[in-house]
């Protein structure tokens, strides 16, 4: 009796949580029985250091580097390392450059030497100081030469005016400067002499308030006594080294001395000679060189003459020639002396030099089945002669796209070309922008009629080509804003069914999350171009290769002379010009095309509509060229929408077919005026090597509701015909208003067709459907760019900035 009344715990009781003993480590030690594991882990006894330990390798790598900054700095400008290359940069046209170069010359006991060919530099070497100095001057109108000596520059010397500090030609050029990559750099300013003392502090004053907006803790140098060129040079050889990442993987050398060898066959090729002294990393003769604006050539020997800029030259000379000797021994090829002192380092092995070729030779049988039997083919053949059907299709549609296209006799023909899509779809844009101008565009032709006094200086060529322009710049900005206030929407065409006018778009359930295969429909470009399996891997071993193992090669420091061959006679014409000769050698596979996507941002300063596929210079890195890019949006999803214009107000991704480069890398784009000028429209980086990177360009047709019900209503003017109707029956609909449906059945023949929704719509509410379709680049790339026309200076807007903030 007692255990069948007993009380019973009810479902409300209080459950404790059961104690978890024996998970500490102490209980674990115990239960191991001082055991250890068999596989040692050296990660953990990494991490496993004591104090005193932990304190005593963070000495050490500390120590080490601040040995490896004390060793670069003390090689630079060496006996045994490159000279310290300066570049001068005028910012202003009345910069007084001849006066501080002069004064730079005249230091005590230094030896100046005089570069050759037409660049006009010169060579400063300071025995009392162990230093030893080049200076090349570069005009701030000329950007290319601007941009292409601040890519192998040690410093930049810029020289200021006492009063406006840059003018507009400077300014464009520091933008460029800094997008490109800044190295180590100093403000000189000569002049400001002839001012009263009063007005020379003020506006010294004026200027370090206004440098220090682009130059934050920088110091302006003043460069009129001799004292005040050696605390320059004092500051120039002992400042902190500020590294570019592009070229601190890749041997660079810019040219001090050439000599053009025409070749047999011809005088308009031939081997170029360059000199000069090598930065960056060792070079090897059996890698492609890079020549600044002109393109890829293969080294044939790398000699090795004596040094032209030695501080002790009985010394240097005997070192040089026991290195010449040493790299004999490595190289087994031999001595051959070809003149007094000039040593051949080591000729190109062709087994192992790398190949010029770029793109792909495609193969149209690659990929083909085994060939068929008998039986298969006559298989074949019978069922496709009982299900044989004569249907209207587009130029170059496959059988298996024509099987799914409904015959009508109705359909006419189609374009096949994407471009041409495009440009159609460009079309119906414009047509679109151009409805509501029509009124005012009468209005103004009546205007026009009326009778003016033109002057006879409006009346010439000139001014009518340029009103041209402004008549195309107003279109396009027209066509911007359209895309803005209605983006993607196009009308349906009346004359072309809406199934043949899109038939090469789908819909999707969803943007983000639907599937969409990226080697589908890849078209004949990509046939051309070489792809990386991961390129990041790939990235990542050919840069820990670079660091760890020592390339063999022309060391750091060392003078030598490169046969280039088979050079264009411009070459050797450009660098008499004046022009610099920069070259660059390549990492492997550098030379071999690919699809490459730069992240970039809308410059400020520039505010003209950018169009896709419009052509736009390139300055990446170390190279330059044309292209015609796509436009997309930056997002971390599989697939990136298409921008039809380059957005003021956000980062895209332009995409184009290049030269593939391993980032990071520097990336400037400019649009050429008619004029001849470049304009900076946009900077960013170099963000993949990817042709797997989807950019979907969305179509949106609109419709109104024309009769509204509870969750239903009958939408017109998206369609025209019945068959549109049906086609297009599967895909989602939406509304502005964030509705969605889909249609349910067409009524009537006109177009009009009964929607279903998830709620009730309202009357000023509009319709839409969207189409996707992958895009891809078009194959216009050209390594050759023009020159640029010289910035038009203007006075600095300095002053004017002061007073604005006043």
């Amino acid at each position: 009796m007692a255990a069948a009344g007993a009380h019973r715990p009810g479902p409300l009781k209080q459950q404790n949580k059961a104690h978890k003993g024996g998970k500490h480590s102490g209980s674990s030690q115990r239960r191991a029985g001082g055991r250890v594991p068999v596989k040692a882990q050296p990660r953990r006894r990494l991490r496993d250091l004591n104090r005193v330990d932990r304190r005593h390798q963070a000495l050490q790598l500390r120590r080490q580097r601040k040995e490896a900054v004390l060793a670069e700095k003390r090689n630079l400008g060496s006996r045994d390392g490159p000279p310290h290359l300066v570049v001068v940069v005028l910012l202003h046209s009345r910069a007084a450059a001849q006066d501080s170069l002069r004064l730079l010359q005249s230091q005590d006991g230094a030896a100046v030497r005089a570069d050759e060919g037409g660049a006009g530099g010169f060579a400063l070497l300071c025995p009392r100081l162990k230093q030893r100095w080049r200076f090349v001057t570069a005009q701030a109108g000329d950007l290319h030469a601007v941009l292409d000596l601040a890519k192998v520059a040690d410093s930049l010397l810029f020289i200021l005016d006492p009063v406006d500090g840059w003018d507009s030609a400077g300014e464009h050029c520091l933008s460029c400067l800094f997008t490109q990559g800044l190295p180590s750099y100093a403000l000189a300013v000569p002049g400001g002499t002839d001012l009263p003392p009063k007005k020379r502090i003020d506006a010294r004053k004026k200027l370090s308030k206004c440098v220090e907006k682009r130059f934050p803790e920088a110091k302006l140098f003043p460069l009129n006594t001799e004292q005040e060129s050696s605390l320059l040079l004092r500051h120039l050889s002992s400042q902190k080294q500020r590294h570019l990442a592009f070229r601190a993987r890749r041997a660079h050398l810019l040219a001090r001395a050439a000599e053009f060898v025409p070749s047999q066959d011809s005088h308009l090729v031939g081997t170029l000679k360059v000199s000069g002294f090598v930065r960056g990393q060792p070079l090897n003769v059996n890698s492609l060189v890079h020549i600044v604006g002109h393109g890829d050539f293969q080294l044939s020997q790398v000699d090795a003459p004596p040094d032209p800029l030695s501080l002790n030259p009985r010394v240097v000379k005997g070192q040089k020639r026991s290195q010449d000797m040493e790299v004999q021994d490595d190289s087994g090829n031999g001595a051959v002396e070809m003149e007094e002192d000039v040593k051949v380092l080591m000729k190109a092995d062709p087994s192992k030099q790398e190949s010029l070729q770029s793109e792909v030779i495609p193969d149209p049988m690659e990929g083909e089945q085994t060939w068929p039997t008998e039986e298969e083919l006559q298989e074949a053949e019978d069922s496709l002669k009982a299900n044989r059907r004569v249907v209207k299709v587009p130029k170059g549609t496959s059988k298996y796209q024509a099987a799914w296209i409904v015959d009508d006799g109705e359909e006419g023909s189609e374009k096949d070309d994407d471009d041409e899509d495009d440009d159609m779809d460009d079309l119906m844009e414009e047509a679109v922008s151009q409805e509501g101008e029509s009124s005012e565009e009468e209005d103004a032709g009546e205007e026009e009629s009326e009778t003016m006094t033109v002057s006879e200086c409006l009346r010439d060529d000139q001014y009518d080509e340029k009103m041209e322009e402004d008549e195309q710049m107003l279109e396009r900005y027209k066509q911007e804003r359209m895309d803005e206030m209605f983006p993607d929407e196009v009308d349906t065409p009346r004359d072309v069914p809406a199934r043949v006018r899109f038939q090469k778009y789908r819909g999707l359930k969803s943007f983000r999350t639907s599937p969409w295969d990226p080697k589908e429909n890849l078209p004949r470009d990509y046939a051309r171009i070489f792809q990386f399996q991961d390129f990041s891997r790939t990235r990542k071993n050919l840069f820990k290769k670079i660091e760890k193992e020592e390339t063999e090669g022309a060391s750091v420091g060392w003078y030598v002379t490169l046969h280039v061959c088979n050079v264009p006679v411009s070459v050797m014409e450009s660098f008499k010009e004046g022009k610099p000769l920069v070259l660059f050698s390549l990492l492997p596979h550098e030379q071999k095309m690919s699809v490459l996507n730069f992240l970039v941002r809308r410059h400020p300063g520039n505010s003209e509509p950018v169009r896709a596929k419009e052509e736009l210079i390139f300055h990446c890195g170390f190279r330059r060229f044309r292209a015609s890019p796509l436009f997309s949006q930056h997002t971390s999803a599989d697939k990136h929408k298409l921008e039809r214009f380059l957005r003021p107000d956000a980062a895209l991704v332009v995409t184009v077919y290049a030269p593939i480069t391993f980032p990071p890398a520097s990336v400037l784009l400019f649009k050429q005026r008619s004029n001849g000028m470049h304009d900076l429209i946009a900077t960013g980086s170099l963000l993949s090597v990817d042709p797997d990177r989807i950019v979907i360009k969305r179509l949106v047709l609109s419709g109104h509701p024309f009769k509204i019900f509870t969750k239903m209503a009958v939408v017109r003017y998206m369609f025209f015909n019945r068959e549109d109707v049906m086609w297009f029956k599967p895909v989602e609909l939406r509304t502005k208003w964030g509705r969605r449906g889909h249609i349910k059945e067409p009524l009537g023949t006109h177009g009009h067709m009964k929607c279903h929704f998830d709620g009730q719509l309202k009357s000023q509410d509009t319709v839409l459907l969207n189409l996707y379709k992958r895009v891809f680049p078009k194959w216009t790339y050209d390594p050759h760019v023009p020159e640029p026309v010289p910035w038009v200076r203007s006075e600095s807007a300095l002053p004017e900035q002061e007073v604005e903030m006043e």
